[in-house]
């Protein structure tokens, strides 16, 4: 089965809406550029740009002026069968539509044509349908930086001429004229973002010929954490690349969490108040800082293995003491001649077998992959254990005459450190080489297989009894059937051992 993907959507701000523009739609700076496409003209984007200046610099705010935003939105390589010119128009117009503002798009491969794309320029005003005039109703004075002053002395210099940058509009002009609404606040929020994410989705879904590579998108409120995508020249690469390595960690340890039993709502209290609460705080409190954003992730790892080592101790108790949990309920039997005789007196209402339905046929198989998981989690426990036993005897070999055992004991704590980091990895992309974008999403799948195969066997003993018939075993053809495909699976599975995610995250 292919790996299910993230869509990828980006958004940024542009303080130069004009060199954009004539950037993302050259030829002559595009190695790949397919095509460009246009709502309006180009004297709208110059206009919007004079406006959202004029009205910076009125508001006397701090920092860089944003005239504009731009999404980049990844599209799949099969899309490069349709007509660039068709599929760009297309992408756009949704935008348009769906927000009624306007836009200037461009489709673009990049340089070695591994990541089809379009970038997607939107306004954030709209033109107003008749330009909004101030009259001026005295002279109207104003100083170098387009301030308005109350009187003609405060712009002129010591010899009474009008300072350099400074002008004066005469009684009955225009000195104000409004051609666009003010900003839609829509676009700043948190969930326009996302909401934008789903609604490309759901296009780009449409247009996906193979239904099995349709695109997701990532859910920011669930247990895992996003990878963030690392473009080119990014002057932060390394420290995004950092950035990631805690956060994947973290995605291993909540499958491990999972698998174990955990339930996710705990999982979730675990990344809401050693993350997401202690994240929104530094920021409020003194800015970003990637440094704590590491400490914060480790702390959370630290309280998930906590919860994981629990599960296992608590299973561990209930071994020893003979406790076995009963997945499935032996039928109460019912005497044959009794059966015999209610089927020979009620022959017409005789039901029908049970079927078996595409879910519940799932089970044995998903039963496997669950089965495999748990053995995976169990040995890196084991390991863990083992570790945890290392560094205790290590801490103990203080002193110059037990330096060679040091020296063995952490030569043997750094192989199982290897060996440990080898294994999460190896659990997080097992259920990924089975089509499942990660273990959530295929506890989520087992789950419900496993309660419709349980309807279903209790619908089979239902209907034994009462036809005292014997449910027929499945065909050797079936048992044929599975098996190659378990053989396939198996290899699916070794050929995704290295497998990594390349988009926006799990």
């Amino acid at each position: 089965m292919p790996i299910v993907r993230n869509s990828f959507i980006q958004m940024s701000k542009l303080p130069n809406v004009k060199g954009r523009i004539s950037y993302i739609s050259s030829k002559a700076r595009q190695e790949n550029l397919y095509a460009v496409y246009e709502t309006t003209d180009r004297k709208f984007w110059t206009e919007l740009a004079r406006c959202n200046q004029e009205e910076f610099k009125k508001s006397g705010t701090e920092g860089t002026c944003i005239e504009t935003r731009e999404l980049i939105i990844a599209l799949p390589e099969s899309f490069v069968d349709y007509e660039p010119d068709k599929l760009l128009k297309l992408f756009t117009e949704h935008f348009k539509q769906s927000y009624g503002v306007e836009c200037v798009s461009a489709l673009h491969h990049n340089k070695r044509k591994t990541n089809y794309h379009i970038h997607l320029i939107f306004s954030e005003r709209k033109l107003l349908d008749e330009p909004v005039e101030k009259i001026a109703t005295r002279n109207m004075f104003y100083d170098e930086n387009g301030k308005h002053v109350r009187t003609k002395k405060e712009i002129l210099d010591e010899v009474g001429q009008l300072r350099s940058g400074c002008k004066i509009i005469p009684k009955g002009e225009v000195y104000e004229r409004n051609l666009f609404t003010i900003k839609d606040s829509r676009f700043k929020s948190d969930s326009f973002l996302d909401e934008v994410k789903h609604s490309y989705t759901d296009l780009i879904n449409i247009y996906v010929k193979d239904d099995r590579q349709k695109l997701k998108v990532f859910d920011r409120n669930g247990v895992y954490l996003p990878t963030k995508k690392i473009g080119k020249n990014n002057p932060k690469a390394e420290q995004i690349k950092t950035d990631n390595q805690y956060r994947v960690m973290w995605n291993q340890t909540v499958d491990r969490a999972l698998i174990s039993g955990v339930p996710e709502g705990q999982i979730l209290e675990v990344k809401q108040s050693e993350i997401g609460q202690k994240v929104k705080a530094s920021i409020q409190k003194s800015g970003r800082n990637p440094a704590l954003l590491k400490s914060l992730i480790m702390t959370a790892i630290y309280a998930l293995e906590l919860l994981i080592g629990k599960v296992f101790k608590m299973a561990s108790q209930k071994a020893d003491k003979g406790i076995e949990t009963v997945i499935k309920a032996e039928p109460e039997q019912t005497p044959v001649k009794e059966i015999k005789s209610f089927v020979k007196a009620e022959s017409e209402l005789v039901p029908e077998m049970p079927k078996k339905s595409a879910l519940a046929s799932k089970y044995p198989r998903l039963a496997d992959i669950y089965n495999k998981l748990e053995k995976q989690n169990t040995a890196i426990y084991e390991r863990e254990q083992q570790l945890a036993s290392v560094e205790k005897e290590l801490a103990g070999t203080k002193g110059i005459f037990k330096a060679k055992q040091r020296k063995e004991l952490q030569e043997q704590a750094e192989q199982l450190k290897t060996q440990i980091a080898n294994m999460k990895q190896y659990l997080s992309s097992m259920v990924q080489g089975y089509g499942y974008k990660n273990v959530k999403e295929f506890l989520a799948e087992y789950r419900a297989s496993k309660a419709e195969y349980s309807d279903y066997q209790s619908a089979v003993a239902k209907w034994e009894q009462q036809t005292g018939n014997k449910a027929e075993p499945d065909s050797l053809k079936a048992k044929l059937q599975r098996k190659t495909q378990e053989v396939r699976e198996r290899e699916n599975n070794r050929q995704s051992h290295h497998y990594r995610s390349d988009r926006g995250g799990r």
